[in-house]
């Protein structure tokens, strides 16, 4: 059953700015805060004026948001906290000029908000196991045929999913063998999985590779042999599309591998919206820019 973690629940676990604080508090040191000073896990205790603890012994002074997507950042961590849980829980993404709406803020702000976000949804998973779909597609630009791979400006597109698991998708130079090859070494075990593609030539090599390589020929109008499809990346393709073309209209080159990115974590955690915001949560303390400044 899906766990669902409600504007409710937000509310309840986050109704103030101490509340915000606290978690970073505890996210960073969870076993008590270690104070330099005195080189030992102190008491601490808040101070009213800042955005930081003190320690009860010497007076040195800890800042929860030092070196994360909040260091030296003017916008409330409420304001901060929402917007994360706003793209955590929205399944085909929100835009900056809605979030600039929930917030009263400025678009600047809001932007700037979204990309430092957008940071702490990379993941590195580990490599894929099983049935595993392989894929590339075209996004973006301006149509020049009727073929997408003949459109003009579009940026090509990479990805792999494991079937009823996760996905990933990166930006390609190319859709050559001696880009896709290493990419699917990487992300796919060799003898443990089945790789699925269509009849792309870049692939033929995966069999030589150690890879039990099936493939389906979409040219001759075959879509489904057996087990061996693509529809799943496909799918993938279709939902990254339609959220971008529906809600940001459009996304330059040098933006879509945070978009990308963006779309993977949500696809990844779609089974649990609790442990998807979780996850964006505490990633904080490990990904932060310290270059907020909005």
């Amino acid at each position: 059953m899906t766990a669902k973690y409600t504007i409710k629940d937000f509310n309840n676990q986050f109704p103030d700015e101490a509340a915000c604080l606290d978690y970073l508090r505890d996210e960073r040191w969870p076993n008590g805060i270690h104070c330099e000073s005195c080189d030992r896990i102190t008491k601490h205790h808040k101070v009213v004026s800042r955005k930081s603890y003190s320690c009860d012994n010497c007076g040195h002074h800890v800042h929860p948001t030092a070196r994360t997507i909040f260091h030296k950042s003017r916008t409330p961590l409420t304001s901060w906290f929402y917007a994360m849980f706003l793209m955590a829980s929205t399944h085909c993404g929100i835009s900056a000029k809605q979030l600039e709406r929930e917030l009263g803020v400025t678009y600047k702000t809001a932007w700037r908000m979204f990309k430092q976000i957008r940071t702490l949804m990379h993941e590195d998973l580990d490599p894929f196991t099983g049935q595993v779909e392989v894929d590339e597609t075209y996004i973006g630009g301006k149509r020049k045929g009727t073929r997408g791979r003949c459109a003009k400006g579009k940026t090509i597109v990479a990805g792999a999913v494991e079937r009823q698991g996760s996905v990933v998708a990166e930006i390609v130079p190319d859709v050559k063998a001696k880009t896709l090859v290493p990419i699917v070494q990487a992300q796919v075990k060799p003898s443990v999985a089945t790789v699925h593609t269509d009849e792309l030539h870049s692939c033929d090599r995966l069999s030589e590779l150690g890879y039990t390589h099936d493939r389906v020929k979409h040219s001759s109008n075959v879509y489904v042999i057996g087990t061996s499809h693509t529809n799943t990346i496909e799918g993938f393709w279709s939902l990254v599309k339609r959220g971008i073309d529906g809600v940001y209209h459009s996304v330059s080159r040098k933006y879509m591998q945070s978009y990308l990115d963006e779309y993977s974590f949500r696809y990844n955690h779609r089974a649990d919206e609790q442990a998807m915001f979780v996850s964006v949560m505490s990633q904080i303390p490990l990904k932060g820019s310290g270059s907020a400044q909005v």
